[in-house]
């Protein structure tokens, strides 16, 4: 098995060792940058979230594509502990429906997590643009998402924020798996006294976290419920614009099974979201327990096609800017983009994007295009919009 020692020739005979408790990370010396780690092959940011940005690049003795969560330091005073947790977790766990952390990079002013790169969109997304959705695919699904909370809570963690924008298809391919992203808010149990952090997303929080109580693992298998509730009918089970009376709902479990949209799902999908969405944590199945339910483990769900049904309600209560995708233009905070590079971008934008305020709007298929091109055309000829 290959060590952080053996790993470091492949990227910059230039890093340094750098110990962070009983982490090795590597860190970058002054002159290098991660664009020369990665020889340059920067292609296009992910995911810009409220502390980080995810961007996609080549490793540059492989060729392999990674995903790379770019931190600043400045972003993390006061949440040392908090990213140290999320690497301490990530190095601890290996499943092949989790997305893993490889190599962690530290330069005077980033810290940059390597993940493994998944590339087939995210779970409504993928459902939305189906022609054909039943619930045997809910239960495939939610069967994937189960076998590895479980692996988890028998590592002793808990994710804390189980929904499904941090499920991702691996691959664009139909036969795809589903893969667990984002472990910011996970915890190991046992670690820092008992749980009792109000943290997650509303809507998919379980009723013990808002009540302020301690709580355990139980809680994953809350969200679990929540999210295989909307998968079957394309709704969450808990809405109001005000968060009170959202909290309201949650804290008393307070949920229906809405005629029309329930009528052509099996009483086993019912019973084995209630089994999750227990009000009572003692009394909620444990993700072992919802392994072997029917609905998962044996015959009772059903083939009807409900895509028509659930895709609707999907676009109208998880609307997206997928149709119209925003690429945020950040390249000069972390690499440097060469002049081919901005040539091929404003061929693009000429295609039909438009710019404004930093971020450029293209198509999905002319991101499509400009991620392939960008790829290939690196040492080819520049090309030359049209005039």
């Amino acid at each position: 098995m290959a060590t952080d020692t053996d790993c470091l020739s492949k990227y910059s005979p230039n890093l340094v060792f750098v110990f962070k408790g009983a982490h090795v990370w590597k860190q970058m010396a002054e002159e290098d940058t991660l664009s020369a780690i990665l020889n340059g092959c920067f292609l296009e940011v992910l995911k810009v979230g409220a502390f980080s940005e995810v961007v996609m690049a080549r490793e540059k003795a492989t060729g392999k594509m990674v995903a790379i969560k770019c931190i600043p330091k400045k972003a993390l005073k006061g949440k040392e502990t908090s990213i140290e947790n999320e690497i301490a977790v990530l190095r601890k766990i290996k499943h092949e429906n989790i997305v893993a952390l490889e190599d962690i990079y530290e330069s005077s002013n980033h810290l940059y997590l390597i993940m493994q790169l998944v590339s087939g969109g995210e779970l409504f997304d993928r459902i939305v643009e189906k022609g054909f959705y039943t619930e045997m695919d809910a239960s495939r699904l939610i069967r994937q998402v189960l076998d590895a909370v479980n692996y988890l809570h028998s590592m002793g963690i808990v994710h804390r924020d189980l929904k499904p924008e941090n499920l991702l298809y691996f691959s664009p391919h139909d036969d795809s798996k589903i893969m667990i992203s984002d472990f910011g808010l996970s915890k190991m149990e046992g670690t820092g006294g008992v749980m009792a952090t109000a943290c997650g997303t509303p809507g998919y929080v379980a009723p013990e976290v808002l009540a302020q109580k301690p709580y355990s693992k139980a809680v994953d298998c809350w969200s679990i419920g929540v999210i295989a509730y909307i998968l079957l009918c394309g709704y969450p089970p808990f809405y109001d614009e005000n968060d009170s009376k959202l909290f309201e709902q949650i804290l008393k479990a307070d949920y229906e099974f809405d005629a029309p949209y329930w009528d052509d799902i099996s009483d086993s999908a019912k019973d084995f979201i209630s089994c999750l969405m227990e009000k009572d944590p003692e009394k909620r199945f444990t993700c072992d327990q919802a392994l072997q339910h029917p609905w998962i483990a044996g015959d009772t769900a059903l083939c009807k096609n409900i895509h028509e049904s659930v895709s609707r309600q999907m676009r109208k209560n998880f609307a997206k800017s997928k149709w119209r995708v925003s690429v945020r233009l950040r390249f000069s905070q972390l690499f440097n983009i060469t002049k081919e590079k901005n040539t091929i971008f404003y061929y693009f934008l000429f295609l039909g994007g438009k710019k404004s305020h930093g971020v450029v709007c293209l198509s999905p298929e002319i991101c499509l295009g400009y991620s392939c091109l960008i790829t290939t055309s690196l040492h080819s000829k520049p090309l030359t919009p049209p005039l």
